[in-house]
């Protein structure tokens, strides 16, 4: 069992740098859609929020499974032609944008009218309110959810593999089928997954014992 693991090891690692690239783009693209676009649901016009929500809850109602597959086969039908990394990325990232969409919603939300009143009757603009008032608080009740967040995008990039992308979990198939030794390889990459993912759920404890405290 050691053997196996040893003599996988490298393999593995080739394939969590593929994880770990995938994550990353993820996280960081979705991050700037979804504050974009979680602004534009709170603060836009009527139309624009429309278009916001729809395109929030439909992507949410998808399972993120359909969702890879429906980008790698389907938008080629329209002319829009992704390799396997890209099309497990933009699927991925689609996913993970209407999340963090529902994140700024929330966090936005949750501050209290009167603190935009406040702002208001000293004499604060609209985008002096926003970020000396609004987004410092939000920001308290964004972080811990969407640090939540990425550790599912970790444990979500493990599905790019059914792409025929190398990531950790194809590389873990692949070694199987040269060593026929399944059950070593499969704990040695949840050991993998499960370090990356409790490093990034203790964080996010961090973070929501640092925030806790709610400003009225």
């Amino acid at each position: 069992m050691l053997d196996a693991m040893i003599y996988a090891l490298p393999f593995l690692l080739e394939g969590l740098w593929i994880t770990v690239v995938v994550s990353i783009l993820t996280v960081s693209i979705s991050l700037v859609a979804g504050l974009a676009l979680g602004c534009a649901l709170v603060y836009g016009p009527l139309p624009l929020r429309l278009l916001v929500r729809i395109f929030s809850d439909t992507i949410r109602g998808i399972p993120i499974l359909v969702l890879i597959f429906f980008v790698y086969y389907g938008f080629p039908a329209i002319g829009i032609d992704f390799d396997s990394f890209w099309a497990a990325v933009t699927a991925l990232t689609l996913f993970k944008t209407a999340q963090v969409i529902e994140y700024v919603r929330g966090a936005v939300a949750s501050i209290p009218r009167g603190q935009s009143e406040a702002a208001m009757a000293i004499g604060l603009t609209f985008s002096e309110r926003l970020v000396s008032v609004i987004f410092p608080q939000a920001l308290r009740r964004f972080l811990p959810p969407w640090i939540n967040g990425v550790t599912d995008a970790v444990k979500g990039s493990a599905l790019v593999s059914l792409l025929g992308v190398t990531d950790l979990m194809y590389a873990i198939n692949q070694v199987i089928g040269r060593t026929y030794e399944a059950m070593p390889l499969y704990v040695l990459g949840a050991v993998i997954y499960f370090v990356i993912n409790f490093s990034l759920s203790t964080l996010s404890r961090r973070l929501e014992r640092r925030f806790s405290f709610v400003q009225a």
